[in-house]
């Protein structure tokens, strides 16, 4: 026997209806019950678990569908719904609750938080109506459209304003844990992240390690796509860079979009702190790149933060900083796409700007030898890109052996030299050797040569892409470029916050010890989004 009852307008969020729905299903004679918001993909999933009712029902109701061994036991389970409604917690023991987000902040000024986890197709107006009151956002929900988010950080980062989230589940500020967050101890190290499990496994592991949490800010798992571009991860660095309590910063995420990846990237090189990045299931394509550590998993990022910060590695400075393109000339294929790997992390490269070349490729040996034998194409390009000023940086390798050229940095020394007195020190010339103290041409003089031509001599590419990025990296400035930077405040103790939507974050909240308001939020207009829509146009 399938029965069911509707309740207009009554609207409870999805923990207090797993919990009826879970106490109707355990009363006696009952074989399933379904709670559930009446919108057509909750009717649907009603539909398809044996639970289909034609009650009468819209979105904005509650609709109670019991099957029972008989018509006696559905009837008895469903009169003890608001029983059972009046067991659950009432909001941590908070009396009143105001209906409004205004009038919570009003009962509850110091919050400079709102906790946001109501329905997808709510939660952009909420967060807005947030923004708009001068508060931080912590966006749990989900089903947000991605305009909706990039819309909602750009005002945000245009009032100096955070938005953690859409679909943030995890972040401590102040010490105190927003959503599902562990209880850690503070510390040195400042965790952002885009991935919330993640964020949730490195913390944990620095507290194992017996050290500590600064700060935790989530972003949202979409925020370093291309059309958010990654402006809360940007605000969150930039905090961390000027919180004088993080020492090292661990970045983790899903890999981002190469653009965005880069803008990151030349971000975290600019905080002057080490920061450690985990780009979860990417290869780094080198260890590390100036003051920025590259971690294989998250065990490894955290046990990287918690060595650097015992080290406090200080980050220096480079006077080298300039501009222009880079522009590499390589006779070895698989050094040249090492080097584009390990460039491609913070160069958007192409054959418009940044690019290189592996001169080994068919293309260009099509009638003349390998440029490890025979170096006149490398040299003729070599002055092309010297007298384009345009150019900052050319990359060469020199590879040494049997079979190879017999002095190769002899043939290049004085085209080095006299590009290098043409352009002065707006043009830098990177030398790879690769070789041993055994090859005919003699290591160790091979180096000198390039050396005293002006060239800066590498052993790895770690060296040379290092070379590129201490020269073209920005230096320890601001890191957000448009909009303004979030106070310090906003991280700072005690932490107060109004919690819209889930009751079991005010509940996490008021456990911590924290001054929170629970908010009365039900759908506008019932539900009704057409008439919600005309009201919003109205005010």
């Amino acid at each position: 026997m399938i029965r069911s009852a509707v309740r207009p307008g009554s609207y409870h969020d999805s923990v207090v209806l797993m919990q009826l729905q879970r106490g109707l299903a355990a009363l006696p004679g009952v074989l399933d019950a379904g709670v559930v918001m009446a919108t057509p993909a909750n009717r649907e999933m009603l539909a398809a678990a044996g639970l289909e009712s034609d009650a009468e029902a819209g979105p904005g109701d509650l609709l109670i569908v019991v099957k029972a061994e008989s018509g006696p036991a559905a009837g008895e389970a469903l009169a003890r719904v608001d029983s059972l409604l009046s067991l659950r917690r009432a909001g941590g023991g908070q009396g009143y609750r105001p209906h409004t987000l205004g009038a919570a902040l009003r009962q509850l000024p110091a919050a400079r938080w709102v906790l946001v986890s109501v329905p997808g197709r709510y939660a952009a107006a909420v967060a807005g109506e947030a923004l708009d009151l001068g508060r931080n956002v912590f966006l749990y929900s989900d089903n947000v459209a991605l305009a909706d988010e990039a819309a909602l950080k750009r005002r945000a980062r245009e009032r100096g304003l955070l938005v953690m989230g859409p679909d943030c589940g995890t972040a401590v500020v102040g010490g105190a844990g927003l959503g599902f967050a562990n209880r850690v101890r503070q510390g040195p190290i400042g965790l952002v992240g885009a991935s919330g499990t993640g964020l949730q496994a490195v913390a944990s592991h620095i507290h194992s390690l017996g050290s500590g949490i600064s700060q935790a800010l989530g972003t949202g798992g979409r925020d370093l796509c291309g059309e958010v571009g990654g402006i809360s991860a940007l605000q969150s660095l930039d905090l961390l860079r000027r919180d004088p309590e993080t020492r090292v910063i661990v970045l983790v995420s899903k890999p981002p979009e190469p653009a965005v990846a880069a803008r990151l990237l030349a971000a975290a090189g600019a905080t002057g702190k080490p920061v450690v990045v985990d780009f979860l299931g990417l290869a780094p394509p080198l260890r590390r790149l100036g003051a920025l550590h590259f971690a294989v998993n998250l065990s490894e990022a955290a046990e990287l933060a918690v060595r650097l910060s015992n080290e406090e590695e200080k980050v220096e400075e480079s006077p080298e900083r300039g501009g222009g393109f880079v522009r590499g000339l390589f006779s070895g294929g698989t050094l040249a796409s090492e080097v584009r790997l390990g460039l491609q992390a913070f160069l958007p490269l192409s054959s418009q700007g940044h690019d290189i070349l592996d001169l080994g490729a068919d293309e260009f040996t099509v009638g003349r030898l390998h440029p490890m034998i025979d170096q006149d194409l490398r040299l003729r390009r070599l002055r092309q890109e010297t007298e384009d000023p345009a150019v900052g940086v050319i990359l060469l390798d020199v590879v040494l052996g049997d079979g190879a050229h017999a002095d190769p940095a002899g043939e290049l020394a004085p085209a080095i030299e006299r590009a290098l007195c043409g352009r002065g020190r707006d043009l830098e010339i990177v030398a790879l050797v690769v070789g041993t103290d055994e090859d005919p041409q003699g290591l160790a003089e091979q180096m000198a040569t390039l050396g005293r031509a002006g060239a800066r001599v590498c052993r790895t590419v770690e060296e040379m892409v290092d070379a590129v990025w201490r020269r073209l990296a920005p230096g320890s400035t601001a890191v957000v470029e448009e909009g303004s930077p979030v106070p310090l405040e906003a991280i700072r103790a005690p932490v107060a916050a109004v919690n819209v939507g889930l009751e079991s974050f005010y509940d996490s909240l008021a456990g911590q010890g924290l001054q929170a308001v629970q908010v009365d939020w039900r759908p506008p207009a019932g539900g009704n989004e057409k008439l919600a829509a005309l009201l919003a146009r109205m005010k």
